[in-house]
């Protein structure tokens, strides 16, 4: 069971990586044949559950893409079960300093290096030769920076043994930096928020570990990859939707001349 996102880190190439929201094994299984690096399945904002995303995982699993999982929170009942469906790395929110860490990679390690039960129902059969040896070194933890106590303790968390890469959410990043001055949202232009993306790769790059930066757009990766984001999510399958739908409708009434339904969007 080899993740393959090391492979790229090792050739020094960014990871581009899909972000699936919507509970639908059909929908995965299309954002997993789009040429992404790797895959992940939002546990914490996705409109899914459980339930969704086991069959998710199985529709995407021929793709030979990493796939992930942002879980809802650091518990590890829902840690290790998303493990056990065959998730090759977890994303988990809101990692305030170095103990909340620490917590989280043991719930993803086998003792001796942690305290995760041993189980993998689906992931022994998903990654032929499963063992503990190869899950606990192949096994990724990414602790999301996304408060202002994490910015403070972004250090400490950053030297977590076991941990294999900082996460940034821009939204709640920004709104616990500024204390909710600044709105959400994503590819921040503010010099504040800037110097504090800069910070946090710093950290990453300066403890061996990787940076990840939830984007809205390609180009804003080349400024990330300069500040040291090795690792991009670029959009995800709900916005590429809308996206899609609203450029076609927009392109139909600008040729027809015609206005749409009364309470479409744009018309009326």
């Amino acid at each position: 069971m080899k993740n393959a996102l090391k492979e790229i880190w090792a050739r020094g190439e960014p990871v581009l990586n899909g972000w699936c929201s919507i509970g639908s094994p059909f929908s995965a299984e299309i954002m997993s044949l789009q040429g992404f690096d790797s895959l992940t399945i939002d546990g914490q904002h996705g409109a899914l559950d459980y339930s969704h995303a086991l069959p998710m995982l199985q529709a995407m699993k021929g793709s030979g893409k990493t796939l992930l999982a942002r879980v809802p929170w650091r518990e590890p009942g829902v840690i290790m079960k998303y493990l056990d469906a065959g998730a090759m790395g977890i994303i988990c929110p809101m990692i305030n300093n170095a103990a909340e860490a620490a917590e989280f990679v043991s719930y993803l390690r086998y003792p001796p290096l942690g305290q995760r039960s041993f189980g993998p129902t689906r992931a022994s059969f998903a990654y032929g030769g499963y063992n503990v040896t190869e899950a606990n070194a192949e096994i990724m933890a990414l602790a999301m920076i996304e408060t202002a106590d994490g910015v403070k303790n972004l250090d400490e968390i950053a030297a977590t043994p076991g941990l294999d890469g900082l996460y940034v959410g821009p939204a709640d990043l920004t709104l616990g930096v500024t204390n909710g001055r600044l709105g959400p949202g994503f590819d921040r232009e503010e010099p504040e928020m800037i110097e504090v993306l800069q910070q946090i790769a710093r950290a990453a790059k300066n403890n061996g570990i990787h940076a990840a930066l939830h984007c809205g757009s390609p180009e804003y990766t080349i400024r990330g990859m300069d500040w040291g984001y090795d690792m991009f999510t670029v959009g995800g399958d709900a916005r590429f939707i809308a996206a899609a739908g609203s450029a076609t409708v927009s392109r139909f009434r600008e040729l027809t001349g015609t206005g749409g339904t009364k309470g479409e969007k744009g018309a009326y």
